[in-house]
């Protein structure tokens, strides 16, 4: 379910990320916490901008509430570790992603470029779920990020649906296409940072 070749990035993530995070866990945890925060905001967002929508109101509603439970489940996991939350950090990686959200196209152009937008962000996260899951020594963080790794793929797949509820199938798919190169470039021109997520 979590393979790159599923979740169709074209990059994939520098195995020396999930070595740095290892080591950084506390820093990776709280990223983490703001970014299922960031998720759920984007799911109200989405709903406060499209509330004509029906579908997309009624699957980001399901997704703001698992987006948030994520959100708690991480600080139960800084709580038991000792750890607080801590300010913000910036997410170079999502601005960036961001930036390719075309301004003044047609209304429901930009709804898919968000959407599209918001599926290569939970693509991303679930790779590197995958591999925390895979490659961190901590059984209990293995679970967790094995959990939240099922979940994302779920959101990834979501989102590139209703894509295509609201625009035309073949005009996703090359959307998706171009925003996907768009999506490697920005991987490969990031460092891998150890208090990052992305």
């Amino acid at each position: 379910m979590a393979k790159t070749t599923i979740l169709r990035l074209k990059l994939p993530t520098d195995p020396r990320w999930v070595n740095i995070a290892e080591k950084n866990i506390a820093e990776i945890l709280i990223d983490h916490a703001y970014c299922e925060q960031k998720a759920a905001s984007n799911g109200i967002s989405l709903i406060v901008k499209y509330p004509d929508k029906t579908k997309l109101v009624e699957e980001m509603t399901a997704l703001v509430a698992e987006e948030w439970s994520h959100f708690e489940r991480v600080m139960e996991e800084l709580k038991k570790r000792g750890y607080t939350l801590g300010p913000n950090r910036n997410d170079e990686y999502v601005a960036e992603l961001t930036k390719h959200v075309r301004k003044g196209d047609t209304r429901e152009r930009q709804l898919m470029d968000k959407l599209l937008v918001s599926a290569l962000v939970e693509a991303r996260s679930c790779e590197r779920f995958k591999l925390l899951w895979k490659n961190i020594a901590d059984p209990e963080l293995q679970k967790f990020y094995y959990e939240l790794m099922v979940s994302e793929a779920g959101h990834y797949t979501s989102f590139v649906k209703l894509a295509k509820e609201y625009m035309p199938v073949e005009v996703v798919e090359a959307r998706f296409q171009e925003l996907l190169k768009i999506e490697a470039e920005i991987i490969a021109n990031l460092e891998p940072r150890p208090d990052r997520m992305h």
